[in-house]
């Protein structure tokens, strides 16, 4: 499974999200020096209901929790657009 399909299934398995995008940026990063150790950057753009009641600090933690052990292994930096249904 590539790394954008993973992040994607753990995101959608945590958080039945109604719209979910998940872009590869790594590309715009070549020679950065996070980028050597072959770890990744990507967007996410991430509308639920489960973050209704969340600060969005608190989305932003939920997010990290469900990606879990990618965040060392194979994402360098995520940026994250995370809203309720409502805030879209």
């Amino acid at each position: 499974m590539d790394r954008v399909e993973a992040i994607r299934s753990r995101l959608a398995q945590a958080f039945a999200p109604c719209e979910l995008t998940v872009t590869d940026d790594s590309h715009r990063h070549v020679g950065h020096a996070g980028a050597r150790d072959g770890r990744g950057h990507f967007s996410v753009r991430l509308i639920s209901a489960a973050f209704e009641g969340m600060a969005p600090l608190a989305r932003h933690r939920a997010i990290y929790a469900a990606l879990g052990e990618l965040m060392q292994t194979d994402i360098h930096a995520l940026s994250i657009d995370a809203r309720t249904n409502e805030e879209s």
